[in-house]
């Protein structure tokens, strides 16, 4: 009878251990699913920030005052920054006045529960029937794309905007 209790015994030990390592598993993985919506979730808040900050300037530097303009006097795409800096403008976005100033925008960003996000910006004139396809000359359509990337991240999120003459 003690040989028959032992087994027993043994037995469901070794059930218990199966299901409590099971129940563990299920346990981590869904915190590594939580952190990482976490992680994505304030990626894709660094990325709509940086859209929003954009929207509160001129479409161009031609456009700061207002005022009716063809798009061949709008900045040449080879002219947007950063190799080319208005006036008075310089590396720190505070000083910067129109959505072209943001080409070429890195940052890097570190926060309390993920560090080492970095946030890049490209503008480009698109097409006025194609988002899609970049322009070589001057539209009345301009794209920036937002790409937000960290080691926490399996894939950057990226996201895009598009900006008329007229959008705010």
């Amino acid at each position: 009878m003690n040989n028959i209790q032992s087994m027993l015994t043994i037995g469901a030990i070794a059930l218990f251990s199966l299901i409590s390592i099971r129940f563990n598993s299920s346990v981590l993985e869904n915190m590594t699913v939580e952190v990482e919506n976490k992680v994505y979730l304030t990626a894709f808040s660094l990325a709509d920030d940086l859209i929003e900050e954009i929207k509160q300037k001129a479409f161009d530097e031609q456009t700061v005052e207002f005022r009716s303009i063809s798009p061949e006097e709008l900045t040449s795409y080879n002219n947007f920054a950063p190799l080319f800096r208005d006036p008075g403008e310089t590396s720190d976005p505070t000083t910067w006045d129109d959505i072209d100033d943001y080409n070429g925008y890195s940052k890097q960003i570190s926060l309390p529960h993920a560090e080492g996000f970095s946030v890049t910006s490209q503008v480009d004139y698109v097409q006025e029937n194609n988002y899609d396809q970049v322009s070589l000359v001057q539209t009345f359509f301009k794209r920036i794309q937002v790409r937000v990337s960290s080691n926490y991240l399996r894939a950057p999120v990226r996201l895009s905007f598009i900006f008329t003459l007229h959008s705010k």
